[in-house]
């Protein structure tokens, strides 16, 4: 059975799913501030199952675990820090529970991100406290049987290089994932929203220390090509791209843009054409703009 890696090696275009925090929401799940939808996996797990069979169902050969926001230090904010094994070994389980069902050959990965409590960079924890939570997490989701580890919305580069550092100490492959705007004066861009800061700052800081995939991710539409050319000046490797649709006004999504699915693998034809392998969505996305993808690059079968 070819693993997600073999895909890659022949060239083949792989799918990922879509966003799972809003497509949580949209099927009724509350979101919160500090851990947005992590807790869901206790109080929504049908829910959180239903979310991944849905994008198996439409195509996805890889799902992201529902770990997003759920380091020790953004449950405690969210008062369940006691709960933080049990809420992530539940959301690798239920990631699997899906896998299972559908028969299919589909890859799990486990997902981090470096985000502070409530969003707000004051409150990140101190430097040594950040990378064992990191740390405490990546193994934590190793050990829970993901096949690798997805991190996801990079920005600023020391805390990035933290969570890379706890990421490779796993041993699995680690998919860098990377966000990206562009400046409100419309030329060149910004790493994820921070306006000070050039996206070629966290790729300098970050690929060198050696991923498997670096994805651009939770990233506008538009800043998509821009973003590839950065990424190939300084990466030869495999190419990933799952932006969003829409807009965050905390806790919830706000989806006020709109891109069909038939126009988002349209997009996807052009990422692709430009050395991408790896299609799927991030926020904003649905199982339908999933199947686009799965519709546009996989064949039926005969």
């Amino acid at each position: 059975m070819a693993t997600w890696q073999d895909r890659l090696d022949r060239d083949e275009v792989l799918v990922i799913d879509g966003g799972t925090g809003t497509e949580l929401e949209r099927r009724g799940v509350p979101m919160g501030m500090a851990a947005w939808s992590g807790l869901a996996v206790h109080t929504h797990p049908a829910t959180v199952r239903e979310v991944h069979e849905a994008y198996i169902d439409a195509g996805a050969e890889v799902i992201i675990t529902n770990t997003f926001g759920t380091t020790r230090f953004l449950l405690e904010t969210a008062g369940v820090g006691d709960e933080f094994e049990a809420i992530n070994r539940g959301a690798v389980r239920l990631a699997m529970e899906a896998r299972d069902a559908s028969g299919r050959d589909v890859a799990i990965a486990g997902s981090i991100s470096n985000l502070p409590p409530g969003m707000e960079a004051a409150n990140y924890p101190p430097p040594d406290a950040e990378l064992e939570g990191l740390r405490e997490l990546a193994a934590l989701l190793a050990d829970s049987g993901v096949d690798l580890i997805a991190l996801e919305m990079l920005q600023d580069t020391r805390h990035a290089a933290r969570a890379m550092e706890a990421a490779l100490a796993t041993g699995l492959p680690v998919w860098l994932g990377v966000s990206c705007r562009h400046r409100p004066s419309g030329a060149g861009l910004v790493s994820f929203d921070i306006p000070n800061m050039d996206f070629a700052k966290p790729l300098d800081a970050l690929i060198p220390m050696g991923p498997a995939v670096v994805n651009i991710m939770h990233s506008e539409i538009a800043a998509v090509p821009e973003a590839i050319a950065m990424v190939r000046e300084r990466w030869s490797g495999a190419l990933g791209v799952y932006p969003e649709i829409g807009d965050f006004e905390p806790p919830n999504w706000r989806k006020d843009q709109d891109v069909a699915p038939a126009d988002f693998a349209a997009h996807a034809r052009d990422w692709v054409g430009l050395g991408a392998r790896l299609v799927g969505g991030c926020c904003g996305t649905t199982p339908e703009h999933i199947a686009a993808l799965d519709a546009a690059f996989h064949a039926p079968s005969a």
